[in-house]
């Protein structure tokens, strides 16, 4: 998955796409149960519920079988099709719920399409009905708001990179819906990449660069990224020999002017001040990334229902 157009990064992964099969079984399974919890027993509450479960579906629906279809309400990029059959497995493993998918994550679907049909315990269903709907409307949400940016780009070659900007908790679930709207995932976390920011810079300065030497020769493995916040700083950050700098806050004009100054001795990135408007230009300029926070923290959810066939 390496995405440089740097040639002498080819031994690098400086970015990816997470699948499907990257995210772990039980993070998912941890995630649906502290929903499921705070839906049935109050989760979160200082002391117990008045009482616990479904109140309503317990007590007022027989424990008959249902059916049930997704639906998309308006235009979207779908994401959370497989965590249907997570979620229905957390409320009821025993109940054996089927899942039918009609569309596969990342796939575009407008208003009316089926997104999955649902067959099996009535009551399962109608308890996981509002969390099955919460994941999919945000995670949705994020694919959808992706696809915009991406879209903005255009044919640059130019990748667009997320951030660690996620709900806490929901990086990976997040930066997978980043991926199914045809982004791609920057940093996981803190754990790696290492990230020389402006001010690890500037209070570092020679002797800094002097470490980040030693440590790319001793682990040739590990990415090293420098982010700069003014062209001043590139001579400096260049001496240390990165995989990846990143200009943060410039123009389109300092852009173009430090693309050149680079001249591919390493990837280079930008983030700051990107916005839908600005990816058509910003996409010109020859750029290996642009990171922005928006695809998720600006997202919004998707409407999506579910109708219950007679």
């Amino acid at each position: 998955m390496i995405t440089s157009a740097n040639e002498s990064q080819s031994h690098k992964n400086l970015c990816r796409r997470l699948t499907w099969d990257d995210l772990d079984r039980g993070y998912l399974e941890r995630l649906v149960a502290m929903a499921r919890e705070e839906d049935l027993g109050g989760a979160g509450l200082a002391g117990p519920p008045v009482r616990a479960g479904d109140v309503t579906t317990d007590r007022l629906i027989p424990g008959d079988i249902g059916t049930a279809r997704l639906v998309a309400r308006e235009g979207l990029r779908i994401c959370g099709i497989k965590l249907i059959a997570v979620i229905l497995d957390v409320y009821g493993p025993e109940k054996g719920v089927q899942v039918d998918p009609r569309v596969r994550d990342g796939d575009r679907v407008e208003p009316g399409d089926g997104i999955a049909r649902l067959r099996g315990d009535l009551r399962t269903l109608l308890t996981a009905e509002r969390v099955i709907l919460n994941f999919l409307q945000h995670l949705s949400g994020i694919a959808t708001h992706t696809r915009r940016y991406v879209d903005a780009l255009g044919p640059s070659p130019t990748r667009l990179l997320d951030t660690r900007k996620t709900t806490p908790g929901f990086r990976m679930l997040e930066k997978y819906a980043v991926a199914c709207g045809g982004g791609w995932n920057h940093r996981l976390g803190l754990f790696d990449r290492v990230m020389v920011k402006d001010n690890h810079l500037a209070a570092g300065g020679r002797a800094l660069v002097e470490s980040l030497r030693r440590l790319a020769a001793e682990q040739p493995e590990l990415v090293i990224e420098i982010e700069v916040d003014r062209p001043e700083q590139l001579p400096l950050a260049l001496e240390a020999g990165p995989d990846v700098i990143l200009l943060d806050n410039f123009s389109p004009e300092d852009l173009e002017e430090a693309v050149a100054v680079i001249d591919h001795r390493c990837a280079t990135e930008a983030s700051g001040g990107i916005h839908l408007d600005n990816l058509p230009e910003l996409g010109r300029i020859g750029l290996d990334f642009i990171s922005c926070g928006a695809v998720t923290h600006q997202s919004t959810w998707t409407d999506i229902g579910l109708d219950w066939e007679a």
